[in-house]
């Protein structure tokens, strides 16, 4: 069967945009993130050989989780104004490069891109997530991995695959616990708040011991340490909601196993006119395309 790569479109264009200084076209136009978005998919390309590439971005809104947690997500700082001038030329040059672009308005990416993954792999195909969300973890099975990206700190190390026994040795507990596992310790990055006090070992512990957020729950009286026992009962409610906020909606429309073709002499045209010299000389290489002298 087929391999593809699911790609967290905005995980992966911060990331760009932050990675890369400053760069812009002769009239101001930024240009750092879509000089990093080229070079990136190219090198995924290069690197996996997949066979098809789909990437998820989010239309705003979360409907389902908002109406559990009116505060989710509340504390993220709005894009980057550069960034978000960016976001459409990225979607653009994305179906120019023969990947296929999903968003659907009002329901998360994530929960479109989670959803793909396991019908993909229900059909035999094998699935790579390029993104940094931890919240993906818990889709990792024999059949879909997690690309992570070169941290920060040795880029050396370049895009490093997660399997089952990676998401294991990171949090302590298999793929099918690692809702449970966020519920327990909250996940600021969504504004998820966990249990005051339980970090990453003490969660880990319990859901390996009593097997899941209700078994924690149904065992409240017997946790270690002790003055864990109150709180978990107190909270039980709440832990069930943040359950239903970590964990990913399976039944969403997902998208046929086609790769979309590329367009080459349009891609190196809009690269030229972006001024984006060495990425327009790259895809005229790559899709035999050409649009005559550069700038």
């Amino acid at each position: 069967m087929s391999t593809w790569l699911l790609i967290d479109g905005f995980n992966l264009a911060y990331r760009c945009f932050f990675a890369i200084p400053e760069l812009t076209r002769s009239d101001g136009f930024p240009t750092n993130a879509l000089h990093g978005w080229v070079k990136t998919i190219w090198k995924l390309e290069d690197q996996e050989k997949a066979d098809g590439i789909l990437v998820f971005f989010d239309l705003g809104g979360a409907q389902d989780r908002l109406a559990l947690l009116p505060d989710y997500k509340a504390q993220r700082e709005e894009m980057p104004e550069a960034l978000s001038q960016q976001i459409p030329v990225i979607k653009e040059l994305t179906r120019l490069m023969g990947l296929g672009g999903i968003e659907i308005e009002g329901v998360e990416s994530d929960d479109l891109l989670a959803a793909q993954a396991v019908a993909l792999a229900n059909d035999g195909h094998t699935v790579k997530i390029v993104s940094a969300d931890k919240d993906f973890a818990q889709t990792v099975t024999d059949n879909i991995s997690m690309l992570l990206p070169p941290p920060s700190a040795n880029p050396r190390l370049g895009w490093r695959a997660m399997g089952p026994a990676e998401v294991v040795t990171k949090f302590g507990v298999t793929p099918d616990k690692i809702a449970d596992y966020l519920a327990l310790v909250g996940d600021a990055a969504d504004n998820i708040p966990g249990v005051a006090g339980v970090g990453p070992k003490t969660a880990s512990k319990w859901l390996n011991e009593h097997g899941s957020l209700e078994g924690v729950i149904a065992n409240a009286a017997v946790l270690k340490p002790d003055r864990f026992r109150l709180i978990v009962a107190a909270d039980a409610d709440r832990l069930r909601i943040n359950l239903q906020l970590t964990t990913f909606n399976p039944n969403l429309p997902v998208q046929p196993a086609v790769k979309p073709p590329a367009d080459g002499t349009s891609l190196v045209a809009r690269l030229r006119e972006l001024e984006m010299k060495s990425a327009t000389i790259e895809a005229e290489r790559r899709y035999g395309a050409s649009q005559g002298e550069l700038f």
